[in-house]
């Protein structure tokens, strides 16, 4: 059954390029069901389903998604194994279909600290579906926007340093181009799910000028739905980056 709001996303016309997507709340979906954690991991695991095919559907051109942050190691090692495990799980079930859909994967974030395993099926999908031209997949993982940040400054610095390049050279083009997404749009709006309403230190740079939707849902029980409700909240907004709209 066709949705009404994608149906009225398709009147309106005006898509937003870039969604950014927090998925929180797999923890407190699972301590509501008296489960661990991991339960709830392994139940958000239908949410990016539902988040990719939803883009797809809406003709959104990249999706990121925040999967694990730097700060995420910091949580018993257990549930880190678990996560690892259930995102090795994800990209080599997934790989197939991503491909025959035309989703290019690509990786943000310091993936040193990974597991041979990890990054193995990491590299793997990003080779199967390089040149997929239907939706740019980002995928957040080992994740930190300061860290983003200062890794672009010291590329840029190494540069100046070797006489290739001269500060005065250096303006926010050429920054973004030194970013983990580079070659993407900034995000036009980013979602947060659970009801909490903070960044939590995702593409700090990038977020200059995006829209907010914080939606109330916990990340497992996401659908499209609920992407194609942030979406026509995102087409009643007049967005005017700072200048004012002249009518």
């Amino acid at each position: 059954m066709p949705s009404d709001r994608l149906g009225q996303i398709k009147i309106d016309g005006d898509v937003p390029r870039h969604v950014a997507i927090i998925m929180d709340g797999n923890g407190r979906w699972a301590k509501a069901r008296g489960r661990p954690r991991e339960f709830g991991h392994r139940a958000g695991m239908t949410a990016v389903r539902e988040a990719v095919e939803g883009s797809l559907e809406a003709g959104i051109s990249t999706l990121s998604l925040y999967a694990f942050s730097q700060e995420n190691w910091k949580r018993p090692p257990g549930e880190v194994a678990a996560l690892m495990g259930l995102l090795e799980l994800y990209v080599r079930r997934e790989r197939r279909d991503l491909q025959a859909k035309g989703v290019e994967v690509h990786i943000l974030g310091r993936l040193d600290r990974l597991g041979p395993r990890t990054r193995a099926a990491l590299e793997g999908v990003v080779a199967a579906t390089a040149g997929g031209p239907n939706l740019r997949l980002n995928l957040a993982i080992s994740y930190s926007g300061r860290t983003e940040i200062v890794d672009a400054a010291r590329r840029l610095a190494e540069r100046v340093a070797r006489g290739t390049l001269v500060p005065e050279e250096i303006d926010e083009t050429l920054f973004s181009e030194n970013l983990y997404t580079q070659g993407a749009s900034d995000p036009d709006l980013l979602i947060r799910t659970s009801g909490e309403q903070r960044i939590s230190n995702f593409m700090l740079w990038q977020l200059a000028y995006t829209e907010l939707h914080m939606a109330p849902v916990l990340w497992p029980d996401f659908t499209r739905e609920d992407l194609f409700a942030a979406v026509v909240d995102y087409q009643r907004r007049e967005r005017r980056f700072g200048g004012v709209v002249v009518r």
